[in-house]
């Protein structure tokens, strides 16, 4: 069977992970999984509570699960995802003070490979879902810490839209070998 690389494109909101992922994904040629909250958030309607902790990380781990078969299926050596249960441990932190152990505990088992961290260094663009622009170092702070609390492997990307790319191509070409 051929290795699996499973990178994570990571971080506090409006930093470019989906639009990252996407277009790393389209570089290397491979599949992606999009965020799993996001869609989840504008299904719901509502703010997110506590209890919502555990069907969201359900459907973050499916979604994964999945695109994993469907990468080894297709014969890739590389798999990315915009966010993964890390982000779902940081914000149970972030909005509700705690985090589920199950939760926790799935994160540290199905950490990724390399883990790409978008500063927060880009304007910060609203929308229906993104609430808390005025806290993002606080956030990139807990995402920092609670990367290097799991002892993953992560690079902090940062600048223009083309150096996050040209930086995070880099990165991912390491892990894979090819430098």
């Amino acid at each position: 069977m051929t290795r699996l690389t499973r990178v994570v494109v990571i971080g506090s909101e409006s930093t470019g992970k989906t639009i990252l992922t996407d277009r790393l994904a389209s570089h290397f040629g491979v599949l992606w999984t999009p965020e799993f909250v996001r869609g989840y958030a504008e299904q719901k309607g509502a703010p997110i509570v506590d209890s919502d902790q555990w069907p969201i990380a359900v459907g973050q781990m499916a979604a994964q699960d999945e695109a994993e078969v469907r990468a080894r299926a297709a014969g890739h050596q590389l798999l990315l995802h915009d966010t993964d249960l890390v982000s779902t441990v940081v914000y149970g932190h972030h909005y509700h003070g705690q985090c589920l152990p199950a939760i926790e505990e799935e994160a540290r088992r199905r950490l990724a490979n390399q883990y790409l961290l978008l500063d927060i260094d880009v304007p910060w663009v609203p929308d229906p879902v993104r609430d808390r622009g005025y806290r993002r170092q606080e956030l990139h702070a807990l995402f920092e810490g609670t990367l290097r609390l799991f002892r993953a492997p992560f690079t902090v990307i940062r600048g223009s839209w083309d150096d996050r790319f040209s930086l995070a191509r880099t990165v991912i070409e390491s892990a894979l070998g090819m430098v």
